[in-house]
């Protein structure tokens, strides 16, 4: 699919568990989260997905290190976000003010080493800032140039066709969605209709459905050696064809576990069975 002003396939990778416990200071193991981010694109991810406030700015700075050639980052679509502040571990704050989400736009440009963003996300709407100008500065960065699209995070349907009448042509939203927790369902098929990318953050946590003697369990009885982590990607990536799945990790091992998904084919009664079993 387009994503971003390039063609991306649509298993990603979230890089916000490159970061340190709490999604704050460095990785414990920094050699690690570099190599996979190299292995990720090695592999054939071309959607990764980031924000300011993962570290902060840890993440960004290591897919700078890890991926830029000294140019860019090539066929590889770099989506980032901004909006949040982040007093602790573990700690999130939205702050929408047109000055800070100028701030955050402009740190992600820095600490990417680019002069456009593929793909820049609100990472919240604020409820003290006041919606439109939240929209209008998205406007802002189109029209300047500065982004290539744009995205919102955490939203219901009337929240995006508020941004579209405000002039914002909406190319994602990131949204929480697997095959355990369904209340983006509505969304979901919003943007499946207008052709909006929609990226499930937690896309394998599945919950309970994925407990031994569950649905995903009883699926993966007949696919011997895939897991029920890669099954419910595999569900989702069949769910919808805007649906863009960013499993994210520290580990190489895990980031190839996940990938593996995509070949994953499921049955009609298997894809029907795990539909019904949330």
């Amino acid at each position: 699919m387009q994503l971003g002003g390039k063609t991306i396939d649509r298993l990603g990778f979230g890089a916000m568990r490159i970061t340190g416990p709490g999604i704050w200071g460095p990785p414990q193991d920094r050699d690690e989260a570099i190599r996979v981010l190299r292995e990720a694109v090695r592999l054939g991810v071309t959607f990764i997905d980031t924000a300011d406030s993962y570290g902060p700015h840890v993440s960004e700075e290591l897919i700078r290190e890890a991926l830029h050639d000294g140019r860019g980052y090539g066929d590889v679509v770099v989506a980032t976000k901004g909006g949040f502040t982040r007093p602790g571990p573990n700690q999130w704050v939205a702050v929408g003010r047109p000055d800070y989400l100028r701030q955050c736009l402009e740190g992600s440009l820095r600490r990417l080493g680019v002069d456009r963003i593929d793909l820049w996300q609100l990472h919240r709407i604020d409820p003290a800032t006041p919606r439109a100008d939240q929209f209008a500065t998205l406007r802002s960065f189109l029209d300047e140039g500065l982004v290539t699209q744009v995205g919102l995070s955490e939203v219901s349907v009337e929240d995006v066709q508020e941004a579209q009448a405000a002039g914002v042509p909406i190319a994602s939203v990131q949204n929480r969605y697997n095959l355990g927790d369904r209340r983006a369902e509505k969304l979901l098929d919003f943007c499946t209709e207008q052709d909006i990318a929609f990226i499930p953050w937690a896309p394998v946590d599945a919950g309970a459905l994925a407990r031994p003697g569950g649905p995903l369990d009883r699926v993966a009885a007949a696919h011997p050696g895939v897991t029920t982590g890669q099954l419910a990607l595999a569900w989702l990536l069949r769910r919808s064809s805007v649906m863009v799945p960013i499993p994210g990790t520290s580990s190489v091992a895990h980031l190839v576990e996940n990938l593996k998904a995509a070949d994953v084919h499921l049955t009609d009664e298997e894809f029907a069975a795990l539909t019904a079993a949330a």
